[in-house]
């Protein structure tokens, strides 16, 4: 897995988790202040489109056995999914705010590019030579831009039927990651409308890279397919990303990064071109998440428990979806966890990767 220098700088601020440095605490970095956003009243209006299935039984909480992932939101047609009408009140929120205005233009703008066919014979390369050369493309200003990298992270994966949604097919031995650092000057303001900006404005160069780096492969003669969040549709993004060295699952449900913390997104790209696998990698976020309780409190509708479950079969850290969903809606995606998450803030990542190393030394030896 490879990345590149964080995108923004900046401390934490008064941000919307309310939060203070407290010394001294172990893990506990931070303690709360009262939160400004609690206690939540969901709109009437997005209540009365609340569907009689739990999200929580889509997703699988409490079930033991394994079993394929059911889509319960972001679906590409709303109207095939329980919770669509929710999907659908959820575009009507701040629709006219200049900052979400503008990172949908740019959006579309990267929608709007057209991809070339497959042409010719497929180059043959060693697996390491193609990940060296999927490496260099943010440094070639033939798929970057000029004011920006192609992507922040790469990674690839051994394609995993389990991450394949119940009703689709996907035929491609290796998925690659791509990972984008959110600015977090921008994504500190959670959960106003700039946050939200932001997020719109990294899935746009989510789509854009996974669309030219498909491209590329495209051109060396391999059938390759772009996926974007959030709309991924076919595959999960998370279980693939972890797979292949972008983290660890935290608590709030997102990745924690050494270096960009949760504050980054995906988009991925299918291909059978023969890329070597990335290693997964592990630096004890389930210790630090374990006593830590950052994003727990922050949390405004009180949905990230203190201890890991059982979903489809696998034990972890799960945020419970009816009662997120109404504040992320609400607020345009929220985006509070993970601006609030210590990880995320620039510069702090690798230190505390470093501690938590020591202090498993100590323990272990």
């Amino acid at each position: 897995m490879a990345s590149a220098t964080p995108m923004a700088a900046g401390g934490l601020g008064d941000n919307a988790a309310r939060l203070v440095k407290t010394p001294s605490c172990g893990n506990n970095f931070f303690m709360p202040k009262p939160n400004s956003y609690r206690p939540f009243q969901p709109d009437p209006a997005q209540v009365a489109l609340i569907p009689e299935i739990s999200g929580n039984a889509i997703n699988g909480l409490g079930e033991s056995a394994p079993r394929r992932p059911r889509l319960v939101y972001w679906a590409p047609d709303p109207d095939t999914i329980p919770h669509g009408a929710m999907q659908r009140w959820f575009y009507k929120v701040n629709p006219d705010h200049p900052a979400l205005v503008r990172a949908r233009e740019q959006r579309a703008q990267m929608a709007s590019e057209t991809m070339p066919e497959v042409t010719g014979a497929p180059v043959q390369r060693v697996p390491e030579d193609w990940n060296a050369a999927l490496a260099a493309l943010p440094e070639d200003r033939q798929f970057g831009a000029s004011d920006d990298r192609l992507f922040d992270m790469w990674g690839v994966a051994q394609m995993d039927p389990h991450w394949v949604y119940e009703g689709q097919t996907v035929t491609q031995s290796r998925i690659i990651m791509l990972g984008f650092a959110h600015d977090y000057a921008e994504i500190e303001t959670a959960p106003e409308p700039e946050a939200g900006a932001e997020v719109v404005k990294q899935y746009g160069r989510a789509m854009r890279a996974a669309k030219r780096v498909a491209g590329w492969l495209r051109l060396q003669g391999w059938d390759a397919e772009p996926l974007t969040g959030p709309m991924t549709s076919k595959v999960m993004m998370i279980p693939p990303a972890i797979a292949c060295g972008f983290g660890e699952l935290g608590k709030h449900g997102s990745i924690i990064n050494q270096e960009f913390g949760s504050s980054f997104r995906l988009s991925a790209v299918l291909t059978d071109a023969p890329f070597a696998p990335t290693p997964k990698r592990c630096f004890n976020v389930d210790s630090f998440c374990e006593s830590c309780r950052v994003c727990e409190n922050a949390c405004p509708p009180e949905a990230i428990a203190p201890y890991k479950q059982t979903v489809r079969g696998v034990e972890k850290w799960y945020v419970d979806f009816d009662r997120c969903l109404p504040f992320f809606n609400q607020t345009f995606g929220c985006a509070i966890c993970i601006s609030a998450c210590p990880w995320s803030r620039p510069g702090v990542g690798f230190n505390l990767a470093a501690k938590l190393a020591r202090r498993s030394e100590r323990t272990t030896s």
